[in-house]
């Protein structure tokens, strides 16, 4: 007798899980050890950098870029400030290569700060895997459980497990998703954060009280599955890795875009054209070998080299909303694995608010996209039926959509089809381009991109990569109880630039262990306020973020730095004119530049609030 169609996944699920695992423990397990094994400790390369002083400034950095001349040239100049760019940015100045770096806009300012905030481990490439009987789909497992486990490594304060709750509304839903996930377990040997369980509706209730008990066919929740997946903080991760960069040795300049390639006698790429956006000054900077990391912008930087490239990104629209945090709990998010539409829907909690998200959609390439009102609306009706709370549009705090740079394929009909995988080429001209994946597997994706550059033979690395144990700047002297150590000095009732606990601990999982640099300017400076009622972000974070962090305009510190855009659209609004006043009076500026940057602020804050 024929099967139904979940249950042939469930044999071919149980048959990739224990496939997998032989191959794992026959092939891959062992290569990885003996390959560990015969590394001598100074070719294991640093497992961080000297984080002790400060980045150069931006100014320095103008002025670094202009050494990469003809006779003198970078050894790698990346194009692209976003997970990818700056990635690449630590491998290769991990490998002791001169880099350096160029983003027209800020860090992250595109798609690397819109995405759904999770570190995927890879389970939904597992159900393909099975389905289709697809190795390569099991492959993108294995790579995004070992970069799950390399991020959350590297960079601790900036990420977090996180329990998400799968319901079940009938017993037959139950067993699937329960062999799914144990099939998982299996595969991850060892990767996992924790193991998969199924809690009864009583303990589902106990621990997310909005769940609704009751669906819109009638049905009544039977319990859930949870599993365990990682979440952070995208853009800061983006900032965390440039300074990485910056403090290795690399020369990074946001705000600073490329107009044109630069080739040779023969037609190689040797550099590029680029202007200062902040005064407008252009210049060459000469490089033995240039990547494309710009994202959705890859096809645009590769017509600069070639009018006809072929188009490399279909591009794909996500559209997430932000609510209130009595949406969802602090401890568990939630997952829907199949919409109207048949997507997945996510609602989790994140920054003492709720996301929840995405939608998938063909869309056109700008660098800041809006979210349509039908979008929103969709998410809306999608979760009414999840949660008791009776969800309104005016409960919407922020809205926004990021474009994803799928890597096309000719044969998908939907962009849900398309693969999220990374393709990394190299054109005629010698000119690197990085297309597709995703945030979890910015690590590899950045190693493969400068192994593949290195082909050329241009440059010599003086030592391997080092990327998979190299601490982010913020790192090496944190621990989860650094909070404690803010609160013990710097909450000080009655005290000009004291903190709050709250801002305290927000602190402390915002910059890692430079959190008491921040906190001594708020002493120093007495600037310890709130920047806005309800939001821990602080006015001595402006100034740190401007001598640190290369913040440069309004945008930046309120975007890219703080959440603020992301997380309330109002509260950003509040906070601008003395974000404004505090940066003015830091950088210099008039009456003029400032009213521009209020503009500034203004624009970006209709693309996030939905509408069009």
């Amino acid at each position: 007798m024929a099967l139904p169609g979940r249950g042939r996944f469930l044999l071919h699920l149980a048959a990739a899980a224990g496939g997998a695992s032989v191959m794992g423990l026959a092939a891959g397990t062992a290569t990885v050890t003996q390959a560990e094994a015969e590394k001598s400790p100074a070719e294991e390369g640093p497992t961080h950098f000297d984080y002790s002083g400060s980045v150069p400034s931006r100014k320095e950095q103008l002025a670094k870029l202009r050494l990469g001349t003809k006779d003198k040239p970078f050894d790698m100049l990346v194009i692209g400030g976003g997970a990818t760019g700056t990635g690449i940015a630590v491998d290769a100045v991990s490998r002791g290569l001169s880099t350096a770096l160029v983003e027209r806009d800020d860090f992250a300012a595109g798609t690397s700060s819109r995405s759904t905030k999770l570190v995927h481990g890879g389970v939904r490439y597992l159900e393909k895997a099975a389905l289709c009987l697809d190795y390569g789909q099991l492959k993108l497992v294995y790579e995004a459980l070992a970069e799950r486990k390399s991020l959350l490594e590297n960079a601790p304060y900036l990420s977090n497990p996180l329990p998400i709750m799968m319901p079940c509304w009938s017993w037959f839903d139950a067993v699937y998703f329960w062999a799914g996930m144990k099939a998982y377990d299996l595969v991850a040997m060892g990767r996992t954060l924790q193991t998969s369980k199924f809690c009864s509706r009583r303990e589902a209730m106990r621990s997310f009280p909005t769940l609704s008990t009751e669906h819109e066919d009638g049905s009544t929740l039977k319990g859930v599955i949870v599993y365990f997946d990682g979440q952070f903080n995208d853009a800061r991760m983006a900032v965390a890795l440039a300074c990485t960069a910056a403090l290795g040795g690399a020369t990074v300049a946001n705000h600073t875009e490329v107009t044109g390639l630069i080739k040779d006698a023969d037609g190689k790429v040797a550099g590029a054209k680029v202007k200062d956006n902040e005064s407008g000054k252009q210049f060459d900077v000469y490089a033995k070998t240039v990547v494309n990391a710009t994202g959705p912008f890859v096809d645009a930087v590769r017509e600069m080299d070639e009018k006809e490239a072929a188009k490399m990104i279909t591009p794909s629209a996500g559209v997430h909303l932000v609510l209130p945090d009595y949406y969802s709990p602090k401890e568990y998010g939630l997952i829907v694995p199949r919409t109207k539409d048949g997507r997945v829907l996510f609602v989790l909690p994140w920054l003492d608010h709720t996301i929840v998200g995405t939608t998938d959609s063909k869309t056109d390439i700008t660098m800041r996209p809006k979210p349509k009102e039908e979008e929103i609306n969709f998410i809306i009706d999608e979760i009414k039926d999840l949660l008791t709370v009776d969800v309104r549009r005016s409960d919407v705090l922020s809205a926004w959509s990021g474009i994803r740079p799928l890597a096309s394929d000719p044969n998908a009909d939907d962009t849900a089809s398309i693969s999220r995988d990374h393709i990394i080429t190299t054109d005629r001209s010698g000119l690197v381009t990085v297309s597709g994946g995703k945030w979890t597997t910015y690590r590899i994706m950045a190693q493969e991109a400068v192994d593949e550059a290195l082909k050329s033979g241009a440059v010599t690395p003086t030592a391997p990569s080092s990327t998979e144990q190299l601490q982010l700047v913020g790192t090496p002297g944190w621990d989860r109880a650094y909070h404690a150590k803010i609160a013990q000095n710097y909450v000080v009732p009655h005290r000009q630039g004291a903190i709050d606990t709250r801002v305290a601990e927000y602190l402390s999982h915002a910059y890692g262990d430079r959190a008491l640099r921040i906190t001594k300017i708020a002493e120093e400076r007495k600037l310890g306020k709130r920047l806005v009622r309800g939001h821990p972000v602080i006015e001595a974070e402006v100034i740190y973020c401007v001598r640190e962090e290369y913040a440069t305009t309004a945008v930046d510190f309120l975007a890219y730095r703080t959440r603020l855009a992301f997380l309330d659209t109002a509260a950003c609004r509040q906070a601008a004119p003395r974000v404004i006043e505090l940066m003015g009076k830091e950088l210099g500026w008039g009456l003029w530049r400032r009213s521009a940057e209020m503009k500034k602020v203004e624009e970006l804050l209709a693309t996030m609030e939905g509408g069009s």
